[in-house]
């Protein structure tokens, strides 16, 4: 039997099956993409008695320069599933708001923080009887139960005292939820110097770490440990500053700490006070 006559020799069995290959990788690349590009996201949304759900295109008709910007935003992925899906990027933070519309904004949302008469009875909050206030950060909390053990931690921003809200950091109507990121570079190392301009600098003697960025020592929310640290002693800076053992002794930065390391953290054993910078020493000293 001839064989050559079944199967192809060389370059054209070769050919076939290379470009055979080349396509179903593409395919494989496709369908990843394609997957990794899917941003929205299904949310249960809460039952308000006597409201519906009416979409965000609704609120276009009078909250024109919010929602201008609005699709730019993180939430506006938000969307109920089901046969009757809609867009309910606003009412995933401020509830039905079919009354609200219908009364042209007199009744405020169920989930409202603006001014206006209060709902009818029954449409207090999100359930009968529920109290009316509804302070931000309780609205972020129904998603984002992590972030709430995060500031139950002893050292926290201010948040549940009431000093501070969510959006602050995270704009909730444009662009990204979190202040920074993307091409932004520095953005949400300015947006802490808002609250903490002591640390702006300039400065002559720099600290390489805080060009990382504050979170690369400080946690965001919540922290067991003092002044939002994210390791509460030394180590935090042995991260960076790499130990050298040498004939009996410790060495960083090529001087002997062995001492200084059973004194206390670098920043308060009165070696590294400026933490963030200085202007008159190059080992980070007042």
């Amino acid at each position: 039997m001839n064989f050559s006559k079944l199967i192809p020799l060389g370059r054209p069995l070769q050919s076939r099956y290379g470009w055979l290959g080349i396509a179903s990788a593409g395919a494989l690349v496709l369908v990843a993409l394609s997957c990794s590009s899917i941003s929205r996201q299904a949310v249960m949304l809460p039952e308000v008695p006597g409201a519906k759900y009416i979409g965000a295109a609704e609120c276009e008709q009078c909250h024109e320069e919010i929602t201008k910007s609005f699709p730019t935003a993180d939430h506006a992925r938000l969307v109920a599933m089901g046969l009757n899906a809609l867009g309910a990027g606003c009412e995933s933070c401020h509830g039905p708001c079919s009354l609200h519309s219908d009364s042209g904004g007199a009744i405020k949302p169920p989930y409202s923080f603006a001014a206006g008469r209060p709902s009818p009875i029954g449409m207090d909050g999100p359930m009968p009887g529920a109290a009316p206030a509804r302070a931000k950060e309780t609205v972020c909390y129904t998603c984002h139960l992590d972030v709430r053990g995060q500031f139950e931690l002893p050292s926290h921003h201010p948040v549940p005292e009431g000093r501070m809200t969510c959006i602050q950091c995270h704009p909730p109507h444009r662009g990204l939820a979190h202040a920074g990121g993307s091409t932004q570079l520095l953005s949400q190392e300015e947006n802490c110097l808002q609250c903490h301009p002591a640390q702006r600098g300039p400065y002559v003697f720099e600290h390489e770490a805080v060009r990382e960025g504050c979170t690369t020592c400080h946690t965001a929310h919540g922290s067991i440990n003092a002044r939002l640290l994210t390791v509460r002693d030394s180590n935090l800076c042995l991260k960076c500053h790499f130990q050298q053992p040498k004939g009996g002794a410790i060495l960083i930065g090529g001087s002997d700490h062995t001492t200084r390391l059973q004194q206390g953290s670098c920043w308060t054993a009165g070696c590294h006070e400026a933490v963030h910078g200085s202007r008159v020493n190059s080992s980070l000293r007042f």
